[in-house]
């Protein structure tokens, strides 16, 4: 088993990290406090191939794989989790669903441009009484021959108010159960498509999240993903895939809390000494590293599994369950050990504990994962 990086995947990571130092870092305390979309460098990002990593360099993607988008998630994470969040969707779910399941002229009109960061797009399945659960859509769409009529409401959409391109899961045929589900490509500007205002959320406060509403939203039969009845299987793939960029995401809000909470234990003097040798806080480092290092294996695993063709439904589930309980946990350890500074927003970690929660939430809780991997475990 062979744990090195690949000369290129030391160039990707390192490039993401150069990124997030120099682009990111500058403004990102400001960007937090006044909810402030970060346009200039999600540009930036597309330009340099980071919003279309895994697409194939035929419809204007990086063609890199699995590995290579955890590594650039991790750093790119490390700084703004909001920035992260913004590139996972786009690629994990957005660019992934209509290259993996849409047909030649979805991906010709609109992959081409979500890849290089021309469009941003979003994944619309939670619904107020319907978030993991995509066998309870109340979202319709009624088909009506050559087009469909959508109606209901999405929320806590990830970029909600900035996307151009929506992958919609709605109702078709309710008797069908979880077989009448499909998926639709939506466009911001159309006819009965109304967008909410902004939540004002505890985290991830750079990125926008925002409640959709589609009021007989007339739709083509041609957006229509995969053949009828597709839905419920595209969302719980497409699903699949995003819990490993999740699980980065997580992963890189842990390290970075840990970098500087390594830092900060080195500067700061008590009792005459640099407190990181003090050993209530030496041992307060060596579980947060053991922990990030054993987080990094499960996400670095579950992005292999899926580079390889396996199955990585329980590797990306454990993956996103430990990264996203070891960042909540030593996120708070890191602002312990920055005591009062660590209160601070000039010292970044009540910010990187603040987006650590959401990290459990999205993509399925801490106890959807669960569930999937008991199941798969109790199956043999």
């Amino acid at each position: 088993m062979n744990f090195e990086l690949t000369e290129e995947h030391k160039m990707i990571r390192d490039a993401a990290r150069d990124f997030a130092q120099t682009e990111l870092l500058p403004g990102v305390i400001e960007r937090d406090e006044n909810q402030t979309f970060p346009t200039e460098q999600i540009k930036k990002l597309g330009k340099l191939g980071f919003m279309g990593m895994m697409v194939s360099p035929k419809y204007g993607g990086a063609g890199m794989d699995t590995v290579s988008y955890v590594l650039a998630m991790e750093e790119i994470s490390k700084i703004d989790a909001s920035a992260s969040v913004i590139v996972s969707v786009n690629n994990s779910l957005v660019c992934y669903g209509i290259e993996q399941y849409g047909s030649e002229e979805q991906k010709q009109k609109y992959l081409t441009k979500l890849a290089t960061g021309e469009f941003i797009g979003a994944f619309c399945l939670s619904e107020p009484e319907a978030g993991s659960d995509a066998t309870s859509q109340k979202t319709t769409a009624l088909d009506m021959g050559d087009h469909y009529i959508i109606n209901g409401t999405k929320n806590w959409i990830t970029n909600g108010g900035r996307s151009d391109v929506y992958l919609v899961i709605a109702q078709t045929d309710r008797d069908k159960g979880h077989k009448g589900i499909n998926a639709f490509i939506v466009e911001k500007g159309m006819e009965g498509f109304d967008i909410g205002p902004k939540e004002d959320k505890l985290g991830i406060r750079g990125s926008d999240t925002h409640t959709l509403q589609f009021n007989d939203v007339k739709v083509p039969k041609e957006n229509r993903i995969g053949e009828d009845g597709f839905g419920f299987k595209f969302a719980m793939k497409t699903l699949s895939g995003g819990r490993i960029g999740i699980a980065a995401q997580a992963l890189g809000i842990a390290a970075g809390a840990y970098e500087l909470a390594l830092k900060y234990s080195k500067e700061r003097k008590a009792f005459g000494t640099e407190i990181c040798n003090h050993q209530a806080i030496a041992f307060k480092l060596a579980d947060m590293y053991t922990d990030i290092t054993a987080a990094r294996h499960l996400v670095m695993k579950a992005a292999w599994d899926k580079d390889e063709g396996n199955d990585y439904d329980i590797s990306g589930a454990m993956a996103k369950l430990y990264a996203s309980k070891v960042a909540m946990e030593h996120t708070v350890e890191a602002v312990q050990i920055h005591g009062g500074n660590g209160f601070v927003k000039d010292y970044h970690v009540e910010r990187l504990m603040r987006d650590a929660k959401i990290t459990q939430i999205y993509e399925g809780t801490s106890e959807i994962q669960k569930i999937i991997i008991s199941r798969s475990i109790i199956k043999g």
